[in-house]
């Protein structure tokens, strides 16, 4: 068999970076392509780093033509509508588009597509309803196409959903019970990879794969408690005494969430995953393991085959412990200008000119000090200036501390010690600076 060549769009997130690299490890030529790429995701010259979606069906036949592209894996997805997220551009007007490039580029190619289980009239959601427009899209096509349901998925990394389950797991921290009884079918990510190299070597006229849609989890059922257990036990956290979370902290998580997002932010807990989470994962694999063989990984197989590294454990035990970093920060220099400058702006200008300041310096440095506080904090809760927020707080504070020394340096040993402390939220940014990346 010549060797094929796969185009998977949406080469960096949880699937498509699995699978990309998988993929090349079978043999094939893989073309991975995403809206951003980290250094480290750049594994091969074939790791492309592209604005897909803003490209038309004539770029996209381009596209498939240039790389002589057998088999398209659309891994592309948006949990929720937000800034430069748009779950009808992702998952409908997206596919649209590719379709009609399919079509139109003269060559045999079958589609991949990435969907989501469950019955459509359970659809509540943006994502959930947009994807499934997306798959009538293509049923209506006549192109040759596997639409791929995969149940909750586990894999070597973490993201979203499957990063806040671990983070539960490394706490002792129940969601409620109804939540944790709702159906949650896992999937391992390798079975979806192998699903996909199954349907490669497949010939493109091969009337049994011609149009298939597939449900892609383990047979045996479980809920959300026996995923979150099965982290536990490798965590080894499964003894710990558990407090269950009230139903409404859930609801409060999902709008903190929600506003978040409209910073730019992409927290797990949206009101979009809440939704989600509480209709469960379920679905019927019998279709899918009798035509492929392929028979699905257990949730203690995927999990239960290594105990949790140190790494695996930090990182469970931070995720959380992030949202918390980053609010405490912007909290931290939006209040803090803000009462020098309303609630106490004489003690703080009164400051500068016991230390004999030229009083028509006091004002201005006093004003400016407070705006610019309040400006990074500014900075920091939107994600797109995060960094440039983090870096020039961490400048700002160093500043602070330094010029204290020369000019007011009985500052350092006032009771209080508000320079002392300054030290620890310099660190605190180090950390956030150091967390920032999603990749």
């Amino acid at each position: 068999m010549n060797q094929r060549t796969i185009l998977v769009l949406g080469a960096s997130g949880l699937i498509g970076r699995f699978v990309t690299d998988d993929l090349r490890t079978r043999g094939f030529r893989v073309v991975g392509l995403a809206r951003s790429l980290s250094p480290a995701q750049k594994m091969s010259a074939l790791d492309i780093k592209l604005p897909i979606l803003i490209l038309d069906a004539s770029a996209l036949m381009r596209l498939l033509s240039e790389h002589s592209v057998d088999v398209v894996v659309n891994c592309l997805g948006v949990l929720q509508d937000g800034p430069g997220s748009d779950t009808n551009a992702v998952h409908r007007d997206f596919v649209a588009r590719l379709l009609q490039a399919i079509a139109g580029s003269g060559r045999a190619v079958r589609l991949v597509h990435i969907s989501i289980p469950g019955i459509p009239e359970a659809d509540r959601t943006a994502f959930a309803t947009t994807k499934r427009e997306a798959e009538r899209l293509i049923a209506a096509s006549h192109i040759p196409h596997a639409i791929l349901r995969p149940g909750f998925v586990v894999a070597p990394s973490a993201y979203g959903g499957s990063a806040m389950l671990r983070a539960l797991a490394a706490f002792p921290l129940d969601l409620a019970a109804k939540e944790m009884a709702t159906p949650f079918q896992p999937v391992a990510v390798e079975d979806i990879s192998a699903t996909i190299a199954w349907l490669a070597a497949r010939d493109i006229d091969d009337a049994s794969v011609k149009a298939v849609s597939w449900d892609l989890m383990q047979s045996e059922p479980i809920t959300m408690a026996g995923v979150i257990g099965q982290f536990r036990l490798a965590f080894g956290t499964a003894g710990w005494p558990h407090v269950a979370m009230p139903s409404f902290m859930l609801d409060l998580g999902a709008k903190i969430g929600d506003l978040a997002n409209t910073l730019g932010w992409m927290p797990p807990m949206r009101s979009t995953a809440i939704a989600e989470l509480r209709r469960g994962v379920s679905g019927d694999p019998s279709a899918w393991i009798a035509a492929t063989g392929i028979m699905p990984k257990t949730l203690a197989e995927t999990i239960g085959r290594h105990p949790a590294t140190i790494q695996d454990k930090w990182f469970a035990r931070l995720f959380l412990i992030k949202a918390l970093i980053f609010a405490s920060l912007v909290a931290f220099w939006l209040v803090s200008g803000f009462i020098a400058l309303f609630v106490s702006y004489r003690a703080a200008a009164g400051i500068l000119s016991a230390h004999n300041f030229p009083l028509a310096l006091v004002d201005p440095i006093t004003i400016g000090t407070s705006l610019m506080d309040m400006s990074i904090g500014v900075l920091i809760a939107v994600r797109r200036t995060a960094a440039i927020g983090l870096v020039a707080g961490i400048v700002a504070s160093l500043g602070y501390m330094f010029g204290a020394a020369i000019l007011t340096p009985d500052l350092w040993i006032e009771p209080l010690g508000a320079l002392v402390k300054t030290g620890p939220v310099i660190v605190l940014m180090l950390v956030a600076l150091l967390m920032l990346d999603n990749h």
